[in-house]
């Protein structure tokens, strides 16, 4: 099993137990939802790659489902400004990831640790500051990740290779999960932070219940 189905079966696990509420709340999903998407992830991820072009082929777990969940996520926004930042923070992100790629060395077994680990990382971390909401943050760390993956591809077919893109095939799926996931911790961690900076001991005034944000009652 792979780090990235392992991240996904523990954040299923804390979904179940109740963990992360807040912030299935603000990527306006319900527990049912995240667990079907994490279900459908890695079910998908075993299924065999789908192939589009003889250089093109992409996997059903680790691009088409993040995929629909990014265009569920994005489709939610609040306003269009947030639509257009989202776009926006996902095209820094992958640019990054594909600038990122161009200054790794050619040959993978020249770098201590997996390459693949390091573009979720950086995409997780990029996508979390340009994104600025956990919607933000996931669609930019998860559609980044793709959008410098089909770059890559691009250049490297306009040279004359013959190379082929299994997009969120293999290691791409761990890239793919492992920015969806860390973009999403990071702005949960530095939100609750800062809302409690501001806040003190006061709870929230407003909850997210039955698909809207409802203003909780005064405690007597």
């Amino acid at each position: 099993m792979t780090i990235g189905s392992i991240l996904l079966l523990l954040t299923g696990l804390l979904v179940l137990f109740g963990a992360g509420q807040r912030a299935l709340d603000r990527l306006r999903l319900t527990d049912r939802q995240a667990l079907l998407f994490i279900a459908l992830i890695i079910a998908g991820g075993f299924l065999p790659d789908i192939p589009v072009t003889p250089r093109f082929s992409f996997n059903i777990g680790g691009a088409l489902i993040p995929l629909i969940l990014c265009v569920y996520l994005w489709v939610g926004a609040d306003t269009a400004a947030e639509q257009a930042r989202c776009l926006l923070a996902a095209l820094v992100t992958g640019a990054a990831v594909f600038t990122i790629g161009r200054l790794l060395p050619d040959e993978p077994e020249a770098m201590p640790f997996d390459v693949n680990y390091l573009y979720g990382i950086a995409a997780g971390l990029i996508g979390w500051v340009f994104g600025r909401s956990r919607r933000g943050a996931f669609i930019a760390g998860t559609l980044g990740v793709m959008l410098a993956n089909v770059a890559s591809a691009a250049m490297v077919w306009a040279r004359g290779a013959e190379q082929r893109l299994v997009l969120g095939g293999a290691g791409g799926f761990d890239v793919i999960v492992i920015s969806g996931l860390l973009a999403v911790l990071l702005c949960e961690l530095t939100g609750e932070i800062a809302e409690r900076i501001v806040r003190g001991d006061r709870p929230p005034e407003r909850a997210f219940r039955d698909g809207e944000f409802v203003r909780r009652e005064a405690r007597r």
